[in-house]
């Protein structure tokens, strides 16, 4: 349970980035509120997560799904660039998530 606890904070940080952007620097109302409630949510399930699971594994995990989800969405909701780089280190991240809950099985 832990461990869904954890993707559960992952992706409310993903949420919280792309209303932080929608939200032109909290000057736009509603996904201004939509940025902090995904921020307190992810942080709640990161501090569950946190009860049972190591410290740098979790943020290591939490941090991760962020950097894959934002960078995701940044290339279908913004039109960020995209290139075989950025797949590479996409991979790697990846790779260092499935490592994680791997070892600590």
């Amino acid at each position: 349970m832990d461990w869904c606890f954890l993707i559960v904070a992952g992706l409310f940080e993903v949420f919280w980035a792309v209303n932080l952007k929608y939200s032109m620097g909290f000057t736009v109302l509603f996904p201004s509120v939509l940025t902090v409630i995904g921020m307190i949510v992810s942080f709640l399930f990161l501090s569950l997560a946190l009860k049972h699971l190591p410290l740098g594994m979790c943020y290591a995990v939490w941090t991760g799904i962020g950097i894959l989800g934002t960078m995701v969405l940044g290339v279908f909701l913004f039109g960020e660039s995209f290139d075989i780089a950025k797949v590479v280190c996409m991979l790697l991240i990846l790779s260092g998530i499935v490592g994680f809950k791997l070892i600590s099985a």
